[in-house]
């Protein structure tokens, strides 16, 4: 099961702290601008056993198109994470084309 993270949903949660968001991203790609508060897990060096464990936080996978946060998804199925479920489905793609805000 995948659970989709809607734009709206995303800020909403980043703002309120209830929301840990995973860039899945590689290195130069998040380097060169990510959403504002995410943490950088790139999947070519993906650990599950590395992701936040905060019962009070939703895990919530982004990258570039969405398909990257589905197989994070799968990783962290297989490495235990039950509780990691989530993705942003429009990732960066649709947080850019909407105008919203990134870091550098």
């Amino acid at each position: 099961m995948v659970e989709v993270v809607t734009r709206d949903e995303l800020k909403k949660g980043l703002a309120d702290g209830s929301i840990a968001l995973i860039d899945v991203r590689e290195p130069n790609e998040y380097a060169a601008g990510h959403i504002p508060g995410a943490l950088t897990m790139p999947l070519s060096r993906f650990d599950p056993a590395q992701l936040p464990r905060d019962p009070a936080k939703r895990i919530v996978f982004n990258c570039r198109s969405g398909k990257r946060t589905l197989q994070a998804i799968e990783m962290a199925r297989l490495g235990g994470r039950r509780d990691a479920i989530a993705h942003y489905e429009g990732s960066m793609q649709d947080w850019l084309a909407a105008g919203e805000p990134v870091e550098v």
